[in-house]
């Protein structure tokens, strides 16, 4: 059932999850290393997940979004440029 529902997603979904997967995990081995600035508590767990994943997921997925995009608008302004010849 899970591979089903990952072939369905689009490139730039599954680009996302990956980058917003690794934020979390960063973020996840940041506060568990220790830092100065926040103390290991659920509350600054959860808005480190939230908060990294999140950005770096949709950030990451907006990029690929773009770029597929762009490539798609290319491919058809050759098509139409070739097809004039």
């Amino acid at each position: 059932m899970v591979k089903d529902i990952w072939k369905r997603l689009s490139g730039p979904v599954k680009i996302g999850i990956f980058f917003g997967g690794l934020a979390i995990v960063m973020a996840v081995v940041g506060l568990v290393r220790g830092s100065a600035t926040a103390p290991l508590t659920a509350r600054s767990l959860i808005m480190a997940i939230i908060i990294s994943g999140g950005t770096w997921g949709l950030v990451s997925w907006a990029i690929a979004t773009a770029a597929v995009d762009v490539e798609r608008d290319v491919a058809e302004a050759e098509k139409a440029e070739d097809n004039e010849r």
